[in-house]
C-alpha cells in the first residue's frame, strides 16, 4: 500500500533563503530513493519559514529503508537551517477518488 509522508519544517530566519535552497537539493536524493513515487514542497502563504515536503511512496518499507538511510550514511543536515527538529507524519493511503 502506498505511503504518503509529510516532513513539517520550519526554517530559522537566518536560513529563509538558504534553507529551502539546501532542502530542494536534498530532495533530489529522496527524489532518487528506491520506492520514492514523488516529492512536493509546500509553503504556507502566512508564513515563508514553514515549509512541508510531501512524499509519496510505494510502501512503508521503501520508506523505513530511506529513513534508516538519512539517519546514517545519507544525513542531510537539514536541521542547520531549521529552529526545530523535522516533524514526520506518514500515511498510508485509504481512498482515492
Amino acid at each position: 500500500m502506498t505511503v504518503t509522508s509529510l516532513l513539517d519544517m520550519h526554517f530559522s530566519e537566518d536560513h529563509l533563503e538558504d534553507g529551502p535552497r539546501a532542502l530542494l537539493e536534498i530532495l533530489k536524493q529522496t527524489r532518487a530513493f528506491d520506492g520514492c513515487l514523488g516529492v512536493q514542497v509546500v509553503t504556507d502563504v502566512a508564513d515563508p519559514a514553514h515549509s512541508v515536503a510531501v512524499e509519496r511512496w510505494e510502501s512503508i518499507a521503501h520508506d523505513d529503508a530511506y529513513r534508516a538511510w538519512r539517519a546514517g550514511p545519507g544525513a542531510s543536515g537539514l536541521g542547520h537551517y531549521l529552529t526545530e527538529p523535522a516533524r514526520l507524519t506518514r500515511f498510508e493511503d485509504v481512498a482515492a477518488l
